[in-house]
């Protein structure tokens, strides 16, 4: 009888209202946990599994429809860097994720040869196993839309997530933002810090063409792409190397400017970063032997290198980075050089680290500044732009990313807020966990 009153008032004008109205309530289910992971890149599925390895009861809520992030969606399916001048320095969770991926691939183990890729949806995967196995709960599709403090304890944030037409609320003990742009942070109340100029993305995708090189005239098919430049019909980042290497490489394009910090922002990039690929398509096809060529394959979005990083307790400074500076409470090895990218291959900036050298990465870099029971990790941790253009990194995310998890879970399970749990506690139960932390216990 109900459902046959529910029907007939939907068929009525405001029927439409009423079954909206009906269907919101009746599927935001509240969910409680211990600790929510807000993104499920290569930071955040790592905090995730190793918060719920360590018996938090997890979330993980990924606005995508896989794991893996820049390694995966963004194309970017080379998750270094694990080593320092010939010693691994980054473990643990991340490096079990990588060894796992290629073992069932049967490829090259990480950072064996130059250019070492991994199997991306593989990658992504292996990644939902893990995550499953560790008893982490994943919401995919879904975004928070409010975060706000809890007056239910022991809980201390409410998250609310849109999707597809509904809301939920889930209640946290701990929450760690791992979107890479600090967005959990932002509706947290969190300062974020970015600078006007932001470093440019690369869209990853292969031509497939006919073209003999050696027979032709690298003059003129160098002249043909500066005058389509100077047309406006091919820009000069639609082959950032030049259009010579672009050839040989048969892949991937800069997108200045590239924003993935909000949906309208992230709209711009990727349209934008598509458009290049299809004039250079459209290029190559103009050039004798590319008369055939085929664009194969494409990655889902374009790989965003910076956007916001978050204020901290600490803001890590390039001098802390170049000079391997560690601290009581260096959770993390740092692994990259210094990679400012630019519209021109020879502006980038680029500071190697000096012989010996191994930056690392104190805790209080993952406590946003004067909030608790919030962390951060991965691509907007707190620093200054020259020291995240190496701490971007995926391998140094992954290891970030550990860390924020076992803070998240001992914190929960202590009922206090991370920055009050005991270093010498922290470190060890990553150790426990076979991440590689700097310094004494």
């Amino acid at each position: 009888m109900f459902w046959k009153l529910f029907w007939k008032r939907a068929a009525t004008p405001l029927g439409a209202v009423y079954v909206a109205l009906f269907s919101l309530t009746a599927r935001a289910e509240p969910v409680s946990c211990d600790v929510v992971i807000v993104g499920g890149g290569t930071a955040g599925v790592v905090a995730a599994i190793q918060a719920g390895r360590l018996g938090a009861k997890t979330v993980l809520i990924e606005t995508g429809s896989q794991m893996g992030g820049a390694a995966t969606t963004g194309g970017v399916n080379s998750p270094i860097q694990f080593n320092a001048h010939g010693q691994q320095r980054i473990k643990g969770i991340g490096w079990e994720w990588a060894v796992k991926t290629v073992r069932l691939d049967d490829g090259a183990m990480p950072e064996s040869r130059p250019n070492w890729r991994i199997n991306a949806p593989l990658f992504a995967l292996v990644a939902e196993e893990l995550l499953q196995q560790a008893g982490v709960q994943i919401r995919y599709f879904e975004a928070p839309s409010r975060i706000e403090p809890c007056d239910r304890p022991p809980y201390r944030w409410t998250v609310t997530t849109s999707a597809m037409g509904e809301t939920r609320t889930v209640f946290c003990k701990q929450l760690v933002d791992c979107t890479g742009n600090g967005a959990a942070c932002a509706l947290a109340g969190a300062e974020r810090m970015r600078e006007a100029e932001i470093m440019p993305g690369s869209l990853n995708y292969t031509i497939k063409h006919a073209i003999n090189t050696k027979k032709l005239d690298r003059t003129a098919v160098e002249k043909k792409f500066s005058d389509a430049v100077a047309k406006g019909e091919m820009l000069a980042s639609d082959a950032n190397r030049g259009i010579w290497l672009a050839l040989g490489y048969q892949a991937g394009n800069y997108v200045l400017n590239a924003d993935n910090s909000t949906a309208e922002a992230r709209t711009d990039t990727n349209l934008r970063g598509r458009q290049s690929a299809l004039r250079m398509l459209r290029f190559i096809r103009s050039l004798p032997g590319g008369e055939t060529a085929q664009l194969v394959s494409m990655a889902p979005e374009v790989g965003v290198r910076e956007t916001y990083r978050v204020k901290g307790e600490y803001v890590i400074t390039v001098d802390d980075y170049l000079s391997g500076k560690v601290w009581d409470d260096s959770i993390a090895y740092a692994t990259y050089q210094v990679d400012m990218h630019k519209e021109r291959w020879e502006d980038f900036d680029r500071r190697f680290l000096p012989p010996g050298v191994v930056p690392t990465v104190p805790f209080r870099a993952l406590i946003p500044k004067g909030k608790e029971n919030l962390l951060v990790a991965g691509r907007c941790l707190s620093c200054d732009r020259l020291a995240g253009s190496g701490l971007r990194v995926q391998a140094v995310c992954m290891a970030t990313g550990q860390a924020a998890g076992a803070a998240a879970a001992l914190a929960a399970k202590a009922n206090v807020t991370p920055a009050k749990l005991d270093i010498a506690q922290l470190k060890a139960a990553l150790r426990a966990n076979d991440a590689l932390v700097p310094g004494a216990p």
